[in-house]
């Protein structure tokens, strides 16, 4: 593989609800096949997103996303088979090939060693999050070759602290597998951020390049949000290794 010295060795990025053919409740760039949106706009948007990002439809690689720790490593043998089943983080060395993970609400987090040439797309939700998703993709990206101190991590637009109420009970025992990410929301009750849960589980296992946007699901219209609307799309998060052949 020949690589231009201007081109980026991964590229990293996030869809909101804009831009797509889908109709209320799912209005209008809804990338989630599994919430009741016409399966022919679903088709469209997947499409319309392959053609945005200059991918192979065929290369997009999506998840059957089940709230899990489980991570699966992409090889050349699954383009094409469609979604990968019961996973909640991907992770490939083969450039061209796309990672995708869907949310509305839970944290997506996309994940590069450029040096080792790895990355992964994890779906942290709640429950993965307190399982341990993050550690265990960290992990099988080492095996691959990735060191911590290399990986870049990027978290897109998910639920905050101030707007994700839970019960106390749920809230401390997230907190007690997930440090960091218990808190309290604008209304003064039990909460979660995710987020700052995960930005510290990550620090612990020496990732320390962390960006995330800081953007809010639930209170931002411009994302589909689970919490906010209950019958709702799913936006992206799409992490590739461009094939500079």
């Amino acid at each position: 593989m020949t690589k231009h010295a201007d081109a980026p060795a991964v590229r990293k990025v996030f869809t909101n609800r804009h831009g797509g053919v889908s109709a209320e409740p799912f209005a209008t760039f809804n990338l989630g096949d599994h919430v009741g949106d016409d399966p022919a706009a679903v088709a469209r948007n997947r499409e319309r997103l392959a053609e945005t990002l200059q991918l192979d439809p065929q290369r997009l690689m999506f998840m059957e996303q089940i709230h899990s720790p489980n991570v699966i490593e992409v090889t050349a043998d699954m383009i094409g088979q469609g979604p990968i089943e019961a996973t909640d983080a991907l992770l490939t060395t083969i450039p061209g090939i796309a990672l995708v993970v869907l949310t509305a609400d839970c944290v997506p987090v996309l994940l590069s060693d450029e040096q080792a040439g790895v990355i992964a797309a994890v779906h942290a939700g709640r429950m993965g999050a307190r399982n341990g998703v993050i550690a265990r993709t960290i992990a099988r990206m080492e095996e691959l070759g990735a060191i911590p101190a290399q990986i870049h991590a990027l978290m897109g637009a998910a639920a905050s602290g101030a707007n994700y109420e839970v019960p106390d009970s749920m809230a401390a025992d997230v907190e007690s597998k997930l440090p960091g990410s218990r808190t309290t929301t604008a209304q003064g009750t039990s909460g979660l951020d995710i987020r700052a849960g995960l930005t510290r589980q990550l620090l612990s296992l020496g990732v320390r390049n962390i960006d995330a946007d800081p953007r809010c699901t639930v209170e931002d219209q411009n994302f589909f949000s689970y919490r906010r609307e209950g019958t709702t799309g799913r936006q992206a998060g799409v992490i590739w290794m461009p094939d500079n052949d």
